[in-house]
């Protein structure tokens, strides 16, 4: 909206993107997983020809990459233990409430790791790309800087204005991230209030989701705050880079106890 939609109002953005969600959670995993494979492929299709028309452009500049790691490891090391190893691959561990529900669970560590692994891969090429079409001062200041870069793309000066590459990337890319962290949240909600049906729950969560979405920040720059800042102390390292690795613990020497158990009987 803030760049695309400024005089639509959220509630209306993000009301509709809850109905999608709702109807999608409402219908299983295996609607959300087959909806990813078909909209996995069109992402790449969209990258492979955004890349293309930014190299026809002749925007990239690999002398705006130099020097490379200038005051050596330290600071990236330092971005790495405070931002991102906590967000966003700490996210991942939401896939572990959809494990249960797996038709081959033997295959879920690979894919686990060659998805994050291309995750990774993902993002440094974007990074990549927005450096050396921008600049680093432009890229570092800049609120979207994939969209600044599909910006500048202008073939044979007629083919320009490409936003619509960045909308589609990002709202295919929101939508399954919520649909996800959504799901995850209406499976445990129902096993811990032992609900029998959990689509039942998508309508009252989806509404508290909604409405938090609205009251939870009142502008961007607060929203940025608090997603970088309070919810990356207070949700982001206690839930999800503490309590999971203290649970595997705990299970481990659960199982070893079953086990020895099990062994002397």
């Amino acid at each position: 909206l803030t760049f695309a939609y400024p005089d639509t109002p959220l509630f209306i953005a993000n009301a509709l993107l809850m109905l999608v969600i709702i109807y999608t959670i409402r219908k299983g995993i295996e609607v959300i997983a087959r909806s990813g494979e078909l909209l996995f492929i069109f992402m790449y299709v969209l990258a492979v020809a955004g890349f293309i028309l930014i190299v026809s452009s002749g925007l990239i500049h690999f002398k705006n990459l130099q020097p490379i790691l200038e005051e050596g490891l330290s600071p990236v090391l330092k971005v790495v233990f405070t931002q991102t190893l906590y967000f966003p691959f700490t996210e991942v561990i939401v896939f572990t409430m959809i494990l249960p529900y797996l038709d081959n669970p033997k295959k879920a560590k690979v894919t686990m790791l060659c998805a994050s692994g291309l995750s990774g891969i993902n993002l440094i090429i974007t990074m990549l790309i927005n450096v050396s079409v921008l600049g680093v001062d432009l890229t570092a200041r800049s609120q979207y800087p994939l969209l600044s870069t599909i910006e500048s793309i202008q073939v044979a000066n007629f083919l320009e204005r490409l936003d619509v590459f960045f909308m589609l990337a990002l709202i295919i890319t929101i939508f399954f991230k919520i649909c996800v962290l959504f799901y995850a949240a209406v499976i445990g909600t129902a096993h811990l209030f032992k609900v029998k049906s959990p689509s039942q729950l998508s309508y009252p969560l989806g509404l508290i989701v909604l409405f938090l979405s609205i009251a939870i920040a009142s502008n961007l720059q607060e929203h940025n705050y608090e997603g970088l800042k309070v919810a990356m102390r207070v949700i982001h390292i206690p839930l999800l880079a503490i309590v999971p690795p203290f649970l595997l613990l705990v299970a481990f020497f659960k199982n070893r106890k079953k086990h020895g158990e099990n062994t002397l009987n």
